[in-house]
């Protein structure tokens, strides 16, 4: 069944059911090993839909179980063993454009509360839904459904296939000046999102094009002005939540005034917080007054600040700032652990854990199935030494499984659409009203 906003945003409700034996995989730390907790929501159908064919209904769909959604997140999470807990707290890539056994083994062992595809995770229409079909399917037995997440900013971070028609740069919709057009762009992305079986979009981009030598930048924002950046950028943002997408802002504080690409190595901005305040801060503080669910963090280093830690596991800015001073409620997610900027300056591991520390709710391990692993002992580790408490998992858990709740996320599968079914001549008619 297609998901659309409206199904959406009724359909997340926690089963009643109390699955009180172990299912493969999971793991045996805690004191409540020995279940799982009631799901937020039901066991995926068994087999793929075909091309032309939605999936059968399940019987017991989270929307025929309990509709309202009204077991208590804090009961769910009382039930949860201390490994689903921390998996929740991963969002990880994969390899290849077919599922695999590390795949499956990632999600029933390590219970990954999120994927990420990327370019080379996509193939043609029909194989790149079959593909998120069964990563959804793999889920079955965990607590929560998958966050399924791509950077579909348009432009050059374009990611779906090429059955779809090309939606350009932030920059050329900036130049319009015209937030009905942004938020027109957003709800675009959110169709292609939608009929692909995505719920997540690393987008929009809210870093001003500040510098000129910017190498990761440049095109992909709004443009050099705060206020349009703000408006545009939010415009986006709405377009994508009312198409029930999960919008993720970023890359907070501010990335526009980099001179070195995070990917390759560790970004150094000497701006004071006065300074991030009258302008790399102006849409970000715009997007959460304006109800972002979620922000991604920098790997950027901002010495005047906390010259100990980059951004991303900094607690002065993760806590402090994004939510004491700005006042930020929702998900934090970290940009990709396993950038240069992190792994060639700090082990992935302990940074990880310094970010959880600072209040990071989800880690980004974009590559590596080794280094997700890694990640995901040593935060369990992390919890069983004392160096990171239950509690402190817990708050983070919360957040998420809110987010996954108020979105009605379900691991639901998707039939691949039929080409009259794409939004491309919406996409083209927006397009020429660009020029």
């Amino acid at each position: 069944m297609r998901s659309t906003s409206a199904r959406m945003l009724r359909s997340l409700g926690i089963s009643l059911l109390l699955v009180v034996t172990v299912g493969c995989g999971l793991g045996t730390g805690g004191n409540q090993a020995s279940q799982s907790a009631p799901p937020l929501q039901s066991p995926s159908p068994s087999a793929e839909p075909s091309p032309s064919q939605a999936p059968p209904a399940s019987p017991s769909s989270p929307s025929e179980i309990n509709p309202s959604g009204n077991v208590d997140i804090n009961d769910i999470i009382s039930q949860m063993t201390l490994e689903q807990k921390v998996g929740q707290m991963l969002l990880a890539g994969i390899e290849g454009k077919k599922i695999d056994s590390s795949m499956k083994k990632m999600i029933a062992e390590q219970h990954v509360g999120g994927i990420i595809l990327y370019k080379n995770n996509f193939s043609d229409l029909a194989g790149s839904v079959r593909l998120v079909n069964e990563l959804k399917q793999a889920n079955n037995g965990n607590p929560a459904p998958l966050f399924i997440s791509v950077d579909q900013e348009g432009g050059k971070v374009s990611r779906l296939p090429k059955e779809f028609e090309a939606i350009p740069n932030a920059d050329k919709v900036g130049r319009t000046g015209d937030p009905e057009l942004a938020n027109e762009m957003g709800v675009l992305l959110s169709k292609e999102l939608n009929l692909m079986g995505f719920n997540i979009n690393f987008a929009p981009v809210l870093d001003i094009n500040s510098n000129p030598k910017n190498p990761v930048i440049g095109s992909r924002s709004f443009g050099k002005d705060a206020d349009l950046v703000s408006k545009m950028g939010i415009a986006v943002m709405k377009g994508l939540q009312e198409g029930g997408t999960i919008p993720v802002v970023k890359h907070f504080p501010g990335h526009g005034d980099t001179s070195v690409d995070s990917h390759l190595d560790l970004p150094i901005v000497n701006k004071s917080t006065k300074q991030l305040e009258s302008l790399e801060w102006v849409p970000f503080r715009a997007a959460i007054e304006n109800g972002t669910d979620a922000v991604m963090v920098a790997h950027i280093l901002f010495p005047l600040i906390d010259p100990d830690a980059p951004a991303s596991f900094s607690k002065i800015i993760i806590d402090e700032q994004l939510r004491g001073t700005l006042g930020f409620e929702g998900v934090v997610i970290t940009d990709d652990m396993t950038m240069g900027a992190i792994a060639d300056h700090y082990g992935i591991e302990e940074a990880a854990v310094k970010s959880v520390q600072a209040g990071s709710d989800i880690l980004l391990i974009a590559h590596g199935y080794n280094t997700e692993k890694k990640v995901y002992d040593k935060l369990l580790q992390s919890v069983r030494s004392g160096q990171l408490s239950e509690s402190r998992i817990d708050d983070s858990v919360r957040r998420i499984l809110s987010l996954k709740r108020k979105y009605g996320l379900s691991d639901e599968l998707v039939s691949t659409p039929a080409a009259d079914e794409l939004p491309n001549e919406e996409i083209r008619q927006w397009l020429s009203r660009l020029k």
